[in-house]
């Protein structure tokens, strides 16, 4: 399993200035909004919380049940393949109004297909296991380049993936598994899990009071500058 922490872009002064800004939020209601002198800044602390990524492959070999029609000349009669014999499919009135009796006979073949089916793909969870699409890009540039010892360094702050990652094992084993026809035999499949990523986001949590004491959180996404 891996772990990466991606950059923030702004500082505890500048999450500040957006807390300030945005404090009464928290306490509006659709009749009134308390003064920006009422609310109280209690705490500003900077978490990391972690998303998950993980990525797999599936292949699949099995047997399926198929028809295939082949054109045949108007006086093949039918067609022998193997032990089985293929008769011409009878012609309706208007193919004989249009063609007569000498266009193209046609046989249905109804066989068998060996069939392989092979896919590679990611999921992306949430911290609480929503499947989402992170809105940034994982690369070197958003990347903390000493990522296990910022989370070492900071781990009272530091928030796993709230779910089990089972459950996101099995989400991607369903992703990748494409829907089978009803009829199939000899299915072989295989399920390869290639990596597990914690993926921690930076954000900055703030919590407010008011004069009744009444507690308020306001959390800043502190890669893309907002409030959450």
């Amino acid at each position: 399993m891996k772990e990466i922490v991606i950059k923030k872009s702004i500082e505890e002064a500048d999450a500040m200035v957006i807390v300030e800004q945005k404090k009464t939020d928290p306490f509006k209601s659709l009749l009134s909004r308390p003064k920006k002198e009422d609310i109280r800044i209690d705490s500003l602390k900077l978490i990391y919380e972690g998303s998950l990524i993980v990525s797999g492959k599936y292949a699949a070999d099995y047997f399926r049940k198929s028809s295939h029609t082949i054109d045949v000349d108007s006086n093949v009669q039918d067609v022998v393949i193997g032990d089985g014999t293929f008769t011409v499919r009878s012609k309706s009135g208007l193919e004989k109004a249009f063609v007569g009796n000498r266009g193209k006979n046609k046989i249905d073949l109804d066989l068998e297909e060996h069939v392989f089916v092979e896919g590679d793909d990611e999921l992306t969870f949430d911290h609480n296991g929503l499947e989402v699409e992170l809105p940034f890009k994982i690369d070197s540039k958003n990347i903390e380049n000493f990522g296990k010892k910022i989370l070492d360094e900071n781990r009272s702050n530091v928030k796993k993936p709230d779910f089990p990652y089972d459950s996101a094992i099995d989400k991607l084993k369903i992703y990748l598994k494409k829907p089978l026809e009803s009829d199939v035999r000899d299915l072989k499949d295989e399920f390869t899990l290639h990596d597990i990523t914690e993926v921690y986001i930076p954000i900055f949590e703030a919590r407010l009071s008011d004069l009744k004491k009444k507690v308020g959180i306001i959390r800043i996404d502190a890669v893309r500058k907002k409030v959450l």
